[in-house]
């Protein structure tokens, strides 16, 4: 509980992440006969320092400790299960994250303007039971108004017992996540429905400029340090980001339905910038090893 206190209780709420990858696919890697590419992850290389369902155990920890602060899920881990969804690990048909959670709020997709948005209501004195309209969110209702801008999928019940209802929940869910003329999405989770609001518009350039001008440290937390710190950062330190989304739906990826479909590219200055102050980093060898990101 101690790490959970170290800044004191937040004035404004709590944002819950499981980090950038889903704690069930790296704790159980070995299954997928890939272990060893999931040991530069971890600090140190070690396993099992994050739990299973992390987002799960992570809310559970801070419900016990401030039972009233506003608490909002977001990131990989939350944004892929805000509908019922199959979970490889139990063979099973599983609820939304957000009625397992317990957490007033889930952020699906990259958030900026997400939590930019939410920070302002709360600050204002909006209680976080009414922010029920923001873009790119997702809330549990007991009695959601229906109208022609919404649109109901196959419940949890239906889906948990028919792969026929599955897939067509699926499918809507699918062409529904569109910021431009995607509807709100309603699914029925016992007595409560999940709504999820239609996604967040798409960054501009110069919006997804000012995102990567922030004053990113470029490296590790220094509490890892002692533990041999986190070999990943050698992959992805002197590497440049050029844009944001994927149009292209993969099968096997979970991209798209993350960062939505539409391309949001930085500017030519933006990522000369970055590539810039990457040359003044004091363990830069010469060369960046790849400027990208899906789709290139």
């Amino acid at each position: 509980m101690g790490d959970f206190k170290k800044l004191g209780k937040p004035r404004l709420g709590v944002l819950v992440t499981a980090g950038n990858m889903d704690s069930m696919l790296k704790i159980n890697i070995p299954q997928l006969k890939n272990c060893a590419a999931m040991t530069v992850i971890p600090p140190g290389g070690k396993s099992g320092l994050r739990p299973e369902r992390t987002t799960l155990v992570y809310c559970s920890r801070i419900r016990e400790i401030w039972k009233k602060v506003p608490l909002i899920i977001g990131g990989v881990e939350a944004s892929l299960r805000r509908f019922a969804h199959y979970d490889y690990w139990s063979d099973t048909v599983r609820r939304s994250i957000l009625v397992y959670s317990k957490a007033d709020l889930l952020i699906f997709g990259m958030g900026e303007r997400q939590i930019i948005e939410i920070a302002a209501r709360l600050s204002s004195g909006i209680n976080i039971r009414q922010i029920k309209d923001i873009q790119g969110t997702c809330y549990l209702d007991n009695c959601p108004e229906i109208s022609s801008d919404k649109i109901e999928v196959p419940s949890f019940p239906e889906v948990s017992g028919n792969k026929q209802k599955f897939a067509e929940a699926f499918k809507i869910e699918y062409l529904e996540q569109d910021p431009i003329r995607g509807k709100a999405v309603l699914q029925k989770h016992d007595d409560v429905y999940l709504v999820q609001n239609p996604p967040a518009k798409p960054l501009t350039s110069k919006e997804l400029d000012e995102v990567y001008d922030l004053p990113y440290t470029r490296t590790f937390h220094p509490i890892y340090e002692n533990s041999g710190g986190v070999p990943a950062i050698q992959e992805v330190k002197f590497s440049v980001t050029a844009h944001s989304g994927c149009f292209s739906g993969c099968s096997f990826c979970a991209i798209n339905s993350h960062q939505g479909r539409i391309i949001q590219m930085r500017s030519h200055d933006s990522i000369i910038k970055e590539a810039l102050a990457l040359t003044r980093l004091p363990d830069f060898k010469g060369y960046i090893h790849d400027v990208g990101g899906p789709n290139r």
